[in-house]
């Protein structure tokens, strides 16, 4: 049986790179593919990216009394789990809003990246952007870039195009870009994009890594702290598959022995109990005098805190009572009312009562005291009250066979409870039938001569239509049973704890088994319905897209489906998609299905072929056009979005009752002037 080890792989700080005067001095274009899961930032120059990091900011709670702590950003988090109610994002699902965050990640990629210029970034920028990016979001990522770092030039690009350009693909095609917020479903013909045709479905990799989550605490609500975001995303990156037949698949799970051979065994970090000695008779007694030491002391204390508090309030009623001999009588009124007494006889009866208390308390302490070091310590009773030790060997067979038949009697006993819970739950069986009956015996008596309850026989009644079968000692069964665990483990050599109720392999209690999970969670793609959404899966939303199209067309981009994004790696997932199509295409037809070799860093890769292309120049935004057409401004390329300006506001028009209302408030201003 092979048990999973989670990793739980803590991130390292990026390096700070050198700026090199190679780099300095030709203004190379800095490729910055700004995903919503991760952000991935090199020079155009380079085979790599230098950075690759989430897109994360944790921003530390003010404490009172101190300074802010550091902020810190991308893999500078390096347990994200300590900060998770801190972490913030610049994206609202895949579209950038939160710009003092975004900020905050270009201040660490250019720090990071060995930017030394001061007060500027002397480099042009290609930076990817979502499908339909809206202008707003566009107009203040270049607001951002060109007023605050004095970036020279900008090009932005789509990054599921740039990696379909990356990876050689025909003028016609339809992409399925699977990000972390969203999924996309975009046609290619002739080269070009054709938006109003594309659509987008709200499901990613953040809303399957979310389903895990709440599956796996749902079903271990003991483990509910230890199963993180991160140990969920661990398991679906590692071990998920995304089903070829899931109604087929999850049908399987039902038979224990396909379940036994399949589940996914994933042990918890634990803390294993510490195997320490038992401890000696003597040492138990000298412990146990010397916690009764200890509460003797603490006894002792009390009564001495205790007959302060009491002498100190008899000292103050006899100072009241020497008033009213002193011949002062207001202020032993007024000291009367401030004791709530009524008159001297209430007083000198709470005097009498004081000094007898505080005698008391008094013999107490001496009595205490000269009984301190008598402490009596009882014997330990033997634990095992009911088995009789044996005095030969035959005796002892029979008391470990003894042992055995009350030990198999409890386990009996409980497997026939869980198969009557078990038929009771189901409506066809005998047991189910018969409390029913019985029920609808009872309804069916007149409510007139209701007696039911007064007589003891009526009570087994209720507990033949228990689910428990009016049985609960189950505390008691329980710790019958562990007793006898215990006295078969130390005497009967035979035993080897089949059934037993203590777990026998080192942190059993702290493993997950995840089965039909590892299916479930990545269905989503298909059936988002799963988590109460009402958009359609992968495969029927390709089906729409279609058409729209006629059967040429069609043909044309079935031919080349292009699979991209970081949560198009699933295994099985091509294998589904491929039958999904063969459902929605027409009978014998053809259709072909690819992924893109690198399904995450494809996009960069794609944005720096597009800059060493020679043609980079035509297809940037400097800060003249900035200027002159506003931050929402892009030039058009192959793999970029389409421009669309924004209009004008429309004019504030003033209704002709308004008017006329002003216009008589002039003319009677012009007359009292």
């Amino acid at each position: 049986m092979e048990i999973f080890e989670l990793k739980d792989i803590k991130t390292v700080p990026d390096l700070v790179y050198e700026y090199s005067a190679k780099i300095k001095n030709d203004a190379t274009p800095l490729i910055i593919d700004n995903g919503s899961y991760n952000c991935r930032v090199g020079w155009a120059i380079e085979k790599e990216p230098q950075l690759i990091f989430k897109n994360l900011i944790a921003k530390p709670r003010k404490e009172r009394g101190k300074k802010d702590g550091e902020l810190q950003v991308g893999n500078d988090i390096v347990n994200i789990e300590a900060v998770r109610f801190q972490l913030k994002t610049q994206f609202d699902r895949n579209i950038v809003t939160h710009f003092e965050a975004q900020e905050q990640i270009f201040d660490y990629t250019f720090t990071h990246m060995g930017i030394d210029t001061e007060g500027s970034v002397e480099h042009p920028i290609v930076l990817t952007e979502a499908f339909l990016n809206p202008n707003y979001s566009r107009n203040l990522m270049a607001e951002l870039l060109f007023e605050c770092y004095g970036v020279p030039a900008i090009s932005y690009g789509v990054d599921c195009l740039f990696s379909y350009h990356h990876n050689n693909c025909p003028p016609d095609g339809l992409i399925v870009s699977i990000g972390y917020h969203a999924t996309h479903i975009i046609p290619v013909l002739d080269g070009k994009v054709d938006p109003t045709k594309a659509r987008r479905i709200n499901i990613g990799g953040y809303h399957i890594t979310s389903y895990m989550h709440r599956l796996l605490q749902l079903k271990y609500p003991v483990h509910v702290n230890a199963i993180t975001p991160s140990r969920a995303e661990e398991l679906i990156r590692d071990h998920s598959i995304v089903a070829l037949a899931y109604q087929e698949e999850i049908s399987k799970w039902a038979e224990p022995d396909y379940y036994d051979m399949n589940v996914l065994r994933v042990q918890l970090p634990y803390v294993a109990p510490a195997s320490t000695p038992g401890l000696t008779v003597e040492q138990q007694k000298e412990r146990k005098r010397e916690l009764a030491r200890r509460l003797m002391e603490i006894n002792a204390r009390k009564r001495e805190e205790r007959l302060a508090e009491d002498e100190e309030q008899l000292n103050q009623l006899m100072a009241v009572q020497d008033l009213l001999e002193e011949g002062e009588t207001d202020e032993f009124e007024e000291a009367l009312k401030s004791y709530c007494l009524s008159n001297e006889a209430d007083l000198i009866k709470m005097i009498n009562n004081l000094q007898a208390k505080v005698e008391r308390t008094r013999q107490k302490i001496v009595a205490a005291n000269s009984h301190e070091e008598n402490i009596v310590i009882e014997e330990p009773k033997p634990k095992i009250k009911s088995i009789l030790q044996p005095k030969d060997q035959q005796d002892f067979d029979e008391w470990i066979t003894g042992v055995r038949k009350k030990r198999q009697d409890i386990l009996d006993k409980r497997l026939a409870k869980r198969q009557r819970r078990q038929d009771m739950a189901k409506r066809r069986t005998a047991a189910a039938q018969e409390r029913m009956r019985i029920i609808s015996q009872l309804a069916r008596k007149e409510k007139r001569d209701d007696d039911f309850g007064m007589r003891d026989e009526d009570w087994d009644v209720y507990k033949a239509i228990n689910r428990e079968g009016g049985d609960s000692d189950s505390e008691l069964e329980q710790e019958k049973l562990l007793e006898l665990e215990d006295v078969l483990r130390h005497h009967d050599p035979e035993f080897d704890g089949a059934g037993s109720s203590i777990p026998l392999v080192p942190g059993e209690t702290h493993q997950l088994h995840i089965g039909v999970e590892r299916l479930r969670a990545p269905e989503l793609l298909f059936q988002p319905s799963m988590i109460g959404s009402i958009e359609a899966g992968i495969a029927e939303t390709i089906e729409f897209v279609l058409k729209n199209y006629s059967q040429e067309k069609q043909k044309l981009l079935v031919a080349n489906i292009f699979l991209t994004g970081g949560s198009a790696t699933f295994p099985g997932l091509l294998e589904r998609l491929k039958r999904e199509l063969r459902e929605i295409r027409p009978f014998k037809s053809s259709f072909q299905v690819n992924i893109a070799k690198n399904t995450s860093l494809d996009a960069w890769y794609g944005a720096r072929d597009f800059s060493l292309n020679g043609n980079l120049s035509e297809y940037l935004v400097n800060r003249k056009d900035y200027d002159e057409k506003g931050g929402e401004y892009l030039k058009e390329h192959s793999a970029s979005n389409t421009y669309t300006w924004s209009p004008d506001p429309l004019p504030i028009q003033i209704p002709p009752i308004a008017e006329q209302i002003v216009v008589e408030e002039a003319i009677v201003d012009v007359e009292m002037e």
